[in-house]
Formats: C-alpha cells, structure tokens, sequence
C-alpha cells in the first residue's frame, strides 16, 4: 500500500508519501510549503487569504498524488486550525474547495501521536519528549515506555515571532520577553512536571534545524543526533550577538527557518531547563509517522 499523510502546521505544510508492507513503513517523498497560517489570524480568527492559502498548498499537493495515482491519502491539522477561534468554518471551507475532510487534533492528540512516531523509530523507556511547532509546544512524559502525561503549550516559533518581534531577528530584550512568557507558561501547565529528566527527546522540525546548526558549529557529522544543553545555550548566545552571523547559520541549514530558529530555540532551552535534561536527542520520526501507524494502519489490512 501507498499512502500520503499531510500534515497542516501553523508555519509549514508537510506532505510525506509512504510504502507500507507488513507494518513496515518506507518514506518515499517529502516534500513541505511555508504557509505562514499563524500570520493570518486576525483577532482569534484564520482570516479569508488564509484558509484560500491552505487550500493553494492542498491543492499543490493534490496534484502530485493525483500523478503518482495515489488516492490513499489523509490530511491533519494542529495549532494552525486548532488554535483559531473559526476551526469549523475553516474546515468546511476547505472541503468546500478541496475535497477533502481534514483532522484537527487536540493539542494531547497531537503530543500522544508524536510519541507513537518517536517511538517507532527507536524504542524510548523513559523521558520527556516535545515538539516544538510554529503554533504550539507539545510536551510528553512517558516511564517504562507508556505515556504519564501529554500537554500542549499555545506557543510556537511562528507565533512568538510575530508577537514579539518588531524587526527581523529578535533584539536581546524581545529574547528575554520571549523566554519569560515561555517560562510562565511551562509552570502553569500543571500535566507537565519535568520529570527530572537527563535526557530530552526532540521531534519535529525546530530541534531538527537545531541539530544541524549544533552538527555545523561544533564540526559534528551528518549522522549525529544528539547534543548537549550547554551547546544549545552556546548557539543562541551566538546567534544572539549578530545579525549577519544568525542569516549565515540559519542560510546554511535551513532558510526557511531564518525570522522563526531563535524564537524556537528559546522554547526548547527553556523547556530542557524545565526538565533538567543535559542533553537532547532527536528522533528521525514524529506526528506524522505516529498518525500513519496509530490512525491509519492500526487494524487495517496490508
């Protein structure tokens, strides 16, 4: 069986097409659109452009799986129609003009699913697991390999840009207004109680950039997948100090992050500083693989 799964972020739109043969999973393409939908949301609403913008990108996406004769596909959403205030009006308005009838997790849905993947692609016992996304911040503690609590935080990379920051790279007081509201709201989030964990496992495409920043400052190779707590405060310290240097990293790991990496990397340090983690190690899967395996191919036919 092949089997498309596209994933609708508040930054970026995702759409992975995978072979499945005896619950085993091969990924033949990726391929992802910036659509910004966090940029329009007006006053709690996603506003007219946005959901059309969703749509142009769905219907991109339509048309290479329409090439490649695949009509198995299915289409989630998270913070990007989660956190809006007209989820229902985008929805129908989505299938109104694209066909299709998209899933909008919760923010616990979304935080199980990434563990399901996570846990695919390396067995994890015990831990804290987040995924820091352009909308939201999903947290997951899990001991001997089952899950203790899943939380979702309103905060993401795209969002505390465009809330905080007034030109292109976040100035050292927007930084720390950033880090403060982070904080805040990671004491808040009663599920959330750290864990004392040495060890954070990362998804997602934050702390996949932040590996490769980590893997190109500290001479690292490609294969690596995992760094100190220490190195990521040495990158933002570094990216922090100029402009001209932060364009430069970011240009050569992944562009489309430029305006949004340090606002997410704030998050992440302060969410390994909750934890008390050393270290993170990144896994290579997350909520679209757990999607596939735990709302696709759970008791389907091969």
């Amino acid at each position: 069986m092949i089997c498309g799964i596209i994933d609708m972020g508040a930054n970026t739109i995702r759409m992975s097409i995978y072979r499945v043969e005896n619950q085993e999973v091969k990924l033949l393409i990726h391929k992802k659109a910036t659509a910004e939908l966090s940029a329009y949301v007006k006053k709690g609403a996603l506003s007219q452009r946005g959901m059309e913008k969703a749509c142009e990108v769905l219907q991109e996406f339509q048309v290479i799986l329409e090439n490649f004769g695949i009509e198995n596909f299915f289409v989630f959403a998270t913070a990007s129609l989660r956190n809006i205030d007209n989820t229902q009006e985008a929805v129908s308005f989505i299938r109104e003009q694209t066909g299709i009838a998209v899933d909008v997790l919760t923010g616990e849905e979304e935080a199980r699913l990434d563990f399901v993947g996570a846990n695919r692609a390396a067995p994890i016992t015990d831990g804290v697991l987040a995924d820091i996304g352009g909308g939201s911040t999903e947290t997951v503690e899990f001991q001997s390999g089952l899950i203790v609590s899943a939380t979702s935080l309103p905060v993401g990379c795209l969002n505390l840009y465009l809330n905080y920051v007034g030109d292109f790279f976040p100035s050292r007081e927007e930084c720390r207004e950033i880090r403060r509201d982070v904080q805040d709201r990671l004491k808040s989030a009663l599920n959330l109680c750290g864990a004392g964990s040495d060890t954070l496992y990362g998804v997602g495409g934050t702390i996949r950039t932040a590996l490769k920043v980590n893997n190109l400052l500290f001479n690292q190779p490609q294969s690596n997948h995992e760094f100190s707590y220490e190195n990521l405060r040495q990158i933002l310290q570094m990216l922090k100090k100029s402009d001209r240097f932060a364009l430069k990293t970011i240009l050569q790991t992944d562009p489309d992050r430029v305006p949004t990496l340090i606002p997410g990397l704030i998050v992440l340090k302060a969410v390994a500083k909750y934890c008390g983690s050393s270290r993170m190690i990144v896994s290579s899967l997350g909520v679209r693989e757990g999607y596939l395996y735990d709302r696709v191919l759970k008791g389907a036919p091969q």
